[in-house]
C-alpha cells in the first residue's frame, strides 16, 4: 500500500485505511496461476527432454516440467515440445547429436532421477551445447519429495544463468496481500508469501485489519508491513520461519512504507511524528531514528539504492507527485523524474542502473523505467491502474499490482518490455507485491 492514493487527476492525499481496504475481496488460500499474456520474439530455443525416473511410484513433482515452465516464463526460451523431439536421451553417452542439430536446437537439457534410498532422490543433470557437441553443465542435486521442487527451480537457475550469463530468480519467493470477504464489513487481510511461480502460497500473517506494503529483508528471513490492527498504521516485522512478529514503529499519526536497507541494517519510512510526512531512518540496532527530510509537503514511498547511499522518495513539493533522491545521511534533494505531471512509487533496480516507478499517463497509471545513467525513459505496461513495482532480484523482470475484468491481479514485465505475465488467485484479488531477495530464507 502507497500512502499514496491514486486519483485520475494529479493530485494525491492520504486516505484512511476503511478506504483502502474496498479494492479487496476473495479467499486468502487460493491458488495462483501465472498465464504468459506475451511473448519475446527473442527467445532462444531449447530442448529439455523429460527427465527418466525407473521408479514403481509415480515422483511427487515432474521436475523437467517445472524447468520447463520456469525457463519459458522468463521469455528468455522458447522450449522443444515433446511431440517433436526425435529421440528422448537421459545422458550424455545416448545423444545422436545431428537428431538435435536437424531440430535446429541449440542446446540440450537431459537428466534422470534416482532413488538414493529411505526417501531420498538424486536428480542427474546435464547440458549441452548441440552445435559442439559439448557439456556446459552436469550436477547431481540431492533432494526429497518435499523438495523436489525446489531442486528444479535450481536446476533452471543454473541453466539460465549459463546460457544467458546473469543469474537466474526462479528459487526467489514473492510476498502479497491477499483478503477473504465475507462482507462489507467482515474481510480477513493475509500477508502471504509463495515461490516465485506462484506455488505453495502460505499465510504469515492473518489480521481483521488491513496489512499493506510488505518489504523483504536482505537476508529473506523478515517481512516489514504496515498493518493496521490497533485502529491506526504502525509498522511491524515478521520473522518468517518462527512467525515472530516485533513492532518497528507506532507514533501517533501516520507510520507507513517501510524499506529495509540494502544491509539489512536499517528501515527508511514514511512518518507524521513532526507535523508532514517526512521521510525518516531507523536503526534497527539501536532503534534510533534520524529524520531524512524537512518539507511542508507529503513525502513518502522511501526507497533505497544499490548501494544504500542514496534514497529515493515521492514528494509533492511541486504540487504533483514526483521522484527526488537524497543521501542517506540527509542533505537537499535532487528531483529525478520529469517526464509528465505523477511519478511516484520509486523502486531501484539490483545493479542501480534503472528506477522503476508508477508514471501516469493520459489518465492511466503505467509502470515506467528510467535508465539513470542516460536518462532514457520507457513506459512498460499498458493497464488503467498498475502501481507497486518490484524489482526481481536479477533485475530482469518486474512485478507489480494491476486490475483485470474489475479485479485485483498481479502481473510481470521483462525490463525490455518484451515478455508479459499474470498471476491471479483462482479467487479473489491480490495486492501489495514484493520479490524476494536471492537470499530468501528458504
Amino acid at each position: 500500500m502507497h500512502l499514496l492514493q491514486r486519483t485520475a487527476v494529479s493530485t494525491f492525499c492520504f486516505v484512511s485505511f476503511l478506504c483502502v481496504s474496498l479494492g479487496f475481496s476473495g479467499a486468502a488460500q487460493a491458488v495462483l496461476e501465472i498465464r504468459i499474456t506475451q511473448s519475446s520474439d527473442l527467445a532462444r530455443p531449447i530442448a529439455i527432454v523429460p527427465f527418466e525416473w525407473q521408479g514403481e511410484q509415480a515422483l511427487p513433482t515432474d521436475v523437467s516440467s517445472v524447468v520447463r515452465t520456469d525457463l519459458e516464463r522468463s521469455g528468455q526460451f522458447k522450449a522443444l515440445a515433446e511431440e517433436d523431439m526425435l529421440a528422448k536421451p537421459s545422458a550424455g553417452s545416448r545423444i545422436n547429436w545431428q537428431n538435435w542439430r536437424t531440430l535446429e536446437m541449440p542446446h540440450l537439457l537431459v537428466g534422470k532421477i534416482r532413488s538414493t534410498g529411505e526417501g531420498r532422490y538424486a536428480v542427474d543433470v546435464q547440458l549441452f551445447d548441440v552445435n559442439r557437441g559439448r557439456q556446459l553443465l552436469g550436477y547431481s542435486y540431492p533432494a526429497t519429495a518435499k523438495t523436489l521442487r525446489r531442486t528444479a527451480h535450481k536446476v533452471a537457475d543454473e541453466v539460465y544463468e549459463e546460457i544467458t550469463g546473469v543469474r537466474g530468480a526462479f528459487s526467489t519467493r514473492i510476498a502479497f496481500v491477499s483478503v477473504e470477504t465475507r462482507s462489507a464489513k467482515d474481510r480477513t487481510f493475509s500477508l502471504q508469501v509463495a515461490d516465485a511461480d506462484g506455488h505453495a502460497p502460505r499465510t504469515v500473517v492473518r489480521s481483521s485489519q488491513p496489512i499493506l506494503s510488505p518489504t523483504w529483508s536482505p537476508d529473506g528471513m523478515h517481512l516489514a508491513y504496515v498493518s493496521f490492527r490497533n485502529r491506526q498504521a504502525e509498522v511491524f516485522a515478521v520473522n518468517l520461519r518462527t512467525g515472530k512478529e516485533q513492532k518497528l514503529s507506532g507514533f501517533d499519526g501516520i507510520n507507513g512504507a517501510p524499506a529495509f536497507s540494502p544491509d539489512g541494517n536499517q528501515l527508511a519510512m514514511a512518518l507524521s511524528r513532526s507535523g508532514n510526512p517526512d521521510i525518516y531512518v531507523l536503526d534497527m540496532k539501536t532503534r534510533q531514528l534520524k529524520q531524512i527530510t524537512r518539507g511542508y509537503s507529503i513525502e513518502t514511498e522511501p526507497s533505497w539504492s544499490s548501494d544504500g547511499d542514496t534514497l529515493y522518495y515521492t514528494s509533492g513539493r511541486t504540487g504533483s507527485p514526483q521522484i527526488y533522491a537524497v543521501s542517506a545521511r540527509g542533505g537537499t534533494p535532487k528531483r529525478v523524474s520529469f517526464e509528465g505531471g505523477y511519478n511516484a512509487s520509486a523502486a531501484a533496480s539490483p545493479d542501480g542502473r534503472n528506477l522503476a516507478m508508477v508514471h501516469s499517463q493520459r489518465g492511466s497509471y503505467r509502470i515506467a523505467v528510467k535508465d539513470l545513467k542516460s536518462d532514457l525513459f520507457r513506459v512498460l505496461t499498458d493497464g488503467p491502474q498498475d502501481e507497486s513495482p518490484s524489482f526481481a532480484p536479477n533485475g530482469q523482470m518486474l512485478l507489480y499490482a494491476t486490475q483485470k475484468g474489475g479485479k485485483g491481479v498481479l502481473a510481470a514485465v521483462s525490463l525490455d518490455g518484451r515478455v508479459k505475465q499474470e498471476l491471479l488467485l483462482t479467487e479473489g484479488d491480490i495486492r501489495e507485491p514484493a520479490w524476494s531477495p536471492f537470499n530468501n530464507g528458504q
